[in-house]
């Protein structure tokens, strides 16, 4: 992978814990990093995000090569792999820091997340409306080292095993062709 060609999305898609797991596996994705951005406190700690009373979500800071993998293309996995259709919540995780949401860090990534929008509601892929909210980026911080590719490092545990697992079957399944090769079982 060209370092001079890698490109970044800033995705929310409730813990970051289960988003980061899924785009590592991509091909043409180098680099995950967990983190929290549009919130309004400057370097926020975990225990302030989980209140949350920041504004803050949890998001993914995803590095990638556009000629092996596309923005829309990440986009797509991203609505495959969460509920867009729940505001502020995913699953048992509740609160505005578990959103779905959409960072654009320029008009063509804002053009084509309403794009995708537009086109998974035509397409009435989702029972409900898209609550996924799309917003320009602000600062990104990263989140504290023990939520840095957690699910790599704590795989066993009952909440990876329950909430990050069927995820990823659903990534195996549906998105076999994107997955990097020594994830594809």
């Amino acid at each position: 992978m060209r370092e001079d060609i890698t490109e970044i999305a800033i995705l929310a898609g409730g813990c970051f814990w289960c988003t980061e797991a899924v785009f590592q596996r991509l091909e043409g994705v180098s680099l995950v990093i967990s983190g929290y951005t549009g919130g309004t406190i400057k370097n926020p700690a975990y225990r302030e995000i989980t209140s949350g009373r920041t504004g803050h979500a949890e998001a993914i800071k995803i590095e990638y090569d556009p000629s092996l993998i596309s923005f829309k293309e990440l986009l797509e996995i991203f609505f495959a792999t969460h509920d867009p259709t729940t505001l502020n919540q995913q699953g048992a995780d509740r609160g505005t820091q578990y959103r779905s949401a959409i960072f654009y860090a320029n008009e063509e990534q804002k053009k084509v997340a309403e794009d995708v929008i537009k086109e998974l509601e035509q397409q009435q892929v989702f029972e409900n409306p898209i609550v996924t909210e799309i917003t320009p980026l602000g600062p990104f911080y990263n989140a504290e080292d023990y939520h840095q590719n957690y699910y790599n490092q704590n795989s066993s545990q009952g909440y990876c095993q329950f909430v990050i697992n069927p995820k990823l079957s659903k990534l195996q399944a549906t998105f076999t062709s994107k997955l990097k090769k020594e994830t594809q079982n």
